[in-house]
């Protein structure tokens, strides 16, 4: 795909593992299992594909407010993976980031998480950014309360909201894919999708596989990103 434009940074908001599990009369953690399936085929797939930075959003802020059941199952489920698949990640260069806020991340899960990080922290083919209890509002608010901490009576510029961001040596997404039909971002990467390039899908993400992230790069491959300004 050399001579084909890919995004340095994808983003994936994965919608959609309930009502897939609802389809085939499944509990619908058994579709955030699905999910968490797909995901190790989609790292492999990104890799393949040249792209730099993954990013997933894999629970919100607001996804606390899910019945407790299915909040617990979530969890454990990211311990699982996180026991069970890290030497895979690992084996495909891929770096394992977390992005979010950490305090109401049950503390097993939460150490499990530090670990994962320094195991793979020198791998270098790929940043995979699991965002878990992640929200754009959250992150701007946490930015500025840190940079007020700091120098409370300097105006705050654009440059020191990055530096205080959670990932800020992350690039901002060019390309962010939403599965499942939805229209919206739901609180994703809110600033530094300012000028990111947007797909909608109506599959389900356990669904989502090699045919529809190609046609996905290549809906991307195909547009003009002129950041406000005109085509030279």
């Amino acid at each position: 795909m050399a001579d084909i434009k890919i995004p340095k940074h994808l983003a994936i908001i994965l919608d959609g593992n309930g009502r897939w599990a609802k389809r085939r009369n499944l509990p619908r953690l058994m579709g955030h299992r699905a999910g968490l399936r797909k995901l190790e085929d989609m790292v492999r797939l990104v890799k393949r594909e040249g792209i730099r930075y993954f990013s997933v959003y894999a629970f919100s802020t607001e996804n606390w407010n899910r019945p407790v059941m299915e909040v617990t199952g979530l969890m454990r489920l990211f311990d699982y993976y996180l026991r069970r698949k890290v030497d895979e990640v690992k084996a495909e260069g891929a770096r394992i980031r977390f992005c979010g806020r950490k305090d109401r991340i049950p503390d097993e899960l939460r150490e499990r998480m530090l670990w994962a990080e320094d195991y793979t922290k020198d791998e270098k083919i790929l940043d995979f950014i699991l965002c878990i209890n992640y929200g754009g509002r959250a992150e701007i608010l946490d930015a500025v309360n840190s940079i007020i901490a700091e120098k409370p009576q300097s105006p705050i510029t654009e440059q020191d909201l990055r530096n205080h961001f959670y990932l800020p040596d992350v690039p901002d997404p060019d390309l962010i894919i939403r599965t499942s039909g939805e229209l919206r971002l739901s609180n994703f990467w809110l600033w530094e999708s300012a000028y990111s390039e947007y797909y909608f899908t109506d599959i389900h993400w356990p669904d989502f596989g090699e045919a529809e992230l190609k046609k996905a790069l290549a809906d991307y491959a195909g547009r003009e990103r002129r950041y406000g300004g005109l085509k030279s």
